[in-house]
């Protein structure tokens, strides 16, 4: 196997493949990264649960394929020169790298041991704008569970429709619901679920642009397309939560708030909250104010913020960190308070129809006083 390409796009190629390598297994050919070498260079990364293959061109002159150690390969072109760099594997899997004035020469391994990457078929896929989907991940991924206990709730639903695609996280605690409603039909009814460890390979392969990503389902795999990147992954199976029946509609209280201001005034009342003292920031929601307050073991806090409407002088106790995340993934300005009573969920919704999302959290029972 030969093949010559620029460094800056192997670099590029192996810090995303690489994200999927296995660490430790006892399988150890997963633990060193696949190369192959064709019309182009595919570099994959393979832990058994989520592969990543990342395409670039190549000029090859001679075709074939090899697994190559994934760190050492990965440090000595990373510290290579700027410019071509070319990559030789003889009959016993010597490589040999140059570049400029620099050559290494290290131990590679056959790829007939390589495992087989999950087949998706030949499914029609959805498209989606990369920065659209950035977006639904990292506005409800902060929500997934960490109970091992109800593994489908470690993932992320996807929910597809004709005009609409949405991305919801529960924990048990909180729910977060995102929806990109596409210009064109999506042309698909289906719902799955996604670990939250391979959404997060997939936000960070994701860019800020309209260029389309792409997914495919597979019977037991979702795939993802972005750019030169390809990742497939296993999909949870389990009953997820019927999350439409849980989330209170026509709430009969409605504020709206500023989402900074909000946001500042929860920090500052949650600096004195910590994993080790624990305490509900008690939320007394009157007409056109909002005070918070807390008290811990280590002191108290108290905070106003402006709000527009009457909260009929409702106090509700929250998870400080809950309300604060939930603050943060709101993308717009202002955002809408929906409440019941002073046990039921507040509901965070948009005030105007240019966004689509939810952000439901779950009261703290309060102490007297």
């Amino acid at each position: 196997m030969r093949f010559t390409c620029e460094k800056s796009a192997l670099v590029t190629a192996l810090n995303i493949a690489s994200r999927t390598v296995a660490q430790k297994s006892s399988l150890s050919v997963i633990e060193g990264i696949l190369c192959r070498a064709g019309m182009g260079l595919a570099l994959t990364g393979y832990n058994m649960e989520t592969a990543i293959t990342y395409e670039i061109s190549a000029e090859v002159s001679d075709p074939g394929e090899c697994i190559l150690p994934a760190k050492l390969f990965g440090d000595i072109v990373r510290r290579l020169p700027e410019g071509p760099v070319t990559v030789v594997v003889d009959e016993t899997f010597k490589v040999s790298i140059r570049a400029g004035f620099a050559s290494f020469t290290i131990a590679a391994e056959s790829a007939d041991d390589y495992p087989e990457l999950p087949d998706v078929g030949e499914g029609r896929g959805v498209k989606i704008p990369q920065n659209a989907l950035k977006r639904m991940i990292s506005g409800t991924i902060f929500a997934v569970s960490e109970n091992q206990s109800r593994p489908v709730h470690t993932g992320v639903r996807f929910e597809v429709e004709d005009t609409s695609i949405s991305a919801i996280a529960v924990d048990g605690f909180r729910l977060a619901r995102r929806t990109y409603h596409p210009e064109e039909g999506t042309g698909r009814t289906m719902a799955f679920v996604v670990p939250a460890a391979a959404l997060k390979e997939v936000e960070k392969i994701l860019t800020d642009t309209e260029d389309n990503a792409v997914f495919t389902l597979g019977t037991k795999h979702i795939l993802f397309q972005v750019g030169g990147a390809t990742l497939v992954c296993r999909l949870l199976d389990g009953e997820f939560l019927d999350w439409k029946r849980v989330v209170p509609t026509n709430c009969p209280i409605k504020l709206v708030a500023n989402v900074s201001d909000l946001s500042s005034s929860i920090e500052r009342v949650g600096l004195i909250v910590s994993e080790k003292f624990k305490s509900p920031v008690r939320c007394v929601f009157s007409n056109q104010n909002l005070m918070l307050r807390t008290n811990t073991t280590i002191g108290a806090a108290e905070d106003q913020c402006s709000i527009a409407g009457d909260g009929k002088e409702m106090e509700i106790g929250f998870n400080v960190r809950y309300l604060a995340d939930a603050l943060k993934a709101v993308p717009s300005e202002e955002v809408t308070l929906e409440l019941t009573n002073g046990l039921s969920p507040i509901v965070l919704t948009p005030v105007d129809d240019k966004e689509d999302f939810a952000y439901m959290v779950l009261p703290v029972r309060l102490k007297n006083g």
